[in-house]
C-alpha cells in the first residue's frame, strides 16, 4: 500500500514539472523545504504552496 508521502499532491502541471525538476517526487521529498525556496521555482504559486502544506499537515510535517 502506497502512502501518501509516495506521491505528489494534485497540484497543477506546472507546478509537479517544476517540483520534479528541481529533484522532488514525492510529498516526503518536501518535508523541511523551505517555503520560500519552492515559491521561487517556476510554475509553483501560491495555490500548490498551500495544497502541498495542507497534505505535510495531514501527515504531520511540514515545509520550513
Amino acid at each position: 500500500m502506497n502512502s501518501p508521502l509516495d506521491t505528489l499532491p494534485k497540484i497543477g502541471a506546472p507546478a509537479t514539472r517544476a517540483l520534479n525538476n528541481a529533484g522532488y517526487s514525492a510529498l516526503r521529498d518536501l518535508v523541511g523545504v523551505p517555503r520560500a525556496e519552492l515559491a521561487k521555482l517556476h510554475g509553483m504559486g501560491p495555490r500548490a504552496l498551500g495544497i502541498i502544506q495542507s497534505a505535510l499537515e495531514q501527515q504531520n510535517l511540514s515545509l520550513e
